[in-house]
């Protein structure tokens, strides 16, 4: 069985949010550190051209969004679930909130001057700017709005009152009383908050968040040995890609399987990755593409979140 390899960054919210599943399942894997702006040639070599963080690697195949790699990882280990039985809509439903909503109140308030002059007070100004622009860059042609500051000062109390609330009143020491994705999704962007003594104090306000955080971090993040990007580069070159689901192909649009397309993100990180389309399932999408360097790889994405598309440019012009 070919090893888990994670491509993130230390500082990346939905790299930890990965980190996280993979200590909860309690998984060994490999890590492989990649820059947080672009350019990113090694990642690309793999992906097609999916810019964003985390991307897990499995051989030949490879996973984008933390939402498929959370599938991904049940697969690999079943229990600890992540989408307990009864549970599967409203943690999933959560998560996404989480994920959307959460996420991008999250970064509003961490990237805010203040926050900014404290957590990258060692980070050279050029640097700084370079972070800065590729943000903006990363967030322009998709359908997710850049919450304004104000706007999420103004709203983070009801989103964090909330969530106590309910914390405070939920049977079981998790959101929905056992683990889920729901807790790693929500996790992730507090985290970030963490991350900065200018927003730690709006988590740490509300006893029953911040017990909870504490108790979801404690999984850790299993075990991690390094590899480097050409090691793993090698390991797609020389490994076969994983037989496709045994699920029929659906489609509503009329695609077919062997169609040249592009899939791309509709949310942020719009860069479209173009290939052979072989699967389209409930929730799963995969491309074969071939690469000098990454060689013959199947990309997965998620149904949820991304499109399909006959125009190559269209992803960028939506």
């Amino acid at each position: 069985m070919s090893e888990l390899i994670l491509h993130h960054y230390p500082q990346s919210p939905f790299a930890e949010k990965a980190r996280l599943l993979l200590g909860f399942k309690g998984l060994s894997w490999r890590s492989v550190f990649i820059s947080p702006v672009m350019p990113k040639p090694n990642l690309i070599a793999l992906t097609g051209g999916y810019r964003k963080t985390p991307v897990l690697q499995v051989g030949a195949d490879i996973y984008c969004d933390t939402a498929l790699i959370a599938r991904r990882l049940e697969q690999e280990k079943s229990t600890p679930a992540l989408f307990p039985q009864g549970l599967e809509l409203v943690t999933q439903s959560f998560a996404a909130w989480a994920d959307s909503l959460v996420f991008s109140h999250a970064v509003a308030l961490v990237f805010q001057p203040e926050s900014l002059a404290v957590k990258f007070a060692k980070v050279p100004p050029q640097m700084l700017e370079v972070l800065v622009a590729d943000r903006a860059k990363l967030f322009s042609g998709g359908t997710a709005a850049r919450v304004q500051l104000d706007l999420a000062k103004h709203q983070w109390p009801t989103i964090i009152s909330r969530i106590d609330q309910q914390l405070q009143h939920q049977a079981g020491d998790f959101l929905f009383g056992e683990p889920s994705i729901a807790d790693f999704a929500l996790a992730h962007p507090l985290w970030f908050l963490k991350g900065s003594s200018v927003t730690a104090p709006w988590v740490d306000a509300y006893p029953a968040v911040a017990t909870w955080l504490n108790r979801v971090l404690s999984f850790g993040h299993g075990t991690a040995s390094e590899m480097s990007a050409e090691q793993a580069l090698e390991v797609a070159r020389n490994a076969t890609p994983a037989a496709l689901p045994d699920e029929q192909f659906e489609d509503l649009n009329g695609f077919k399987p062997g169609q040249q397309v592009s899939i791309c993100a509709t949310d942020y990180g719009t860069d479209l990755v173009a290939g052979e389309l072989l699967f389209a399932g409930h929730e799963e999408l995969i491309l074969r593409r071939t690469d000098e360097r990454g060689g013959a790889v199947h990309v997965h994405f998620p149904r949820l979140g991304f499109r399909i598309q006959r125009d190559k440019n269209i992803c960028k012009q939506r």
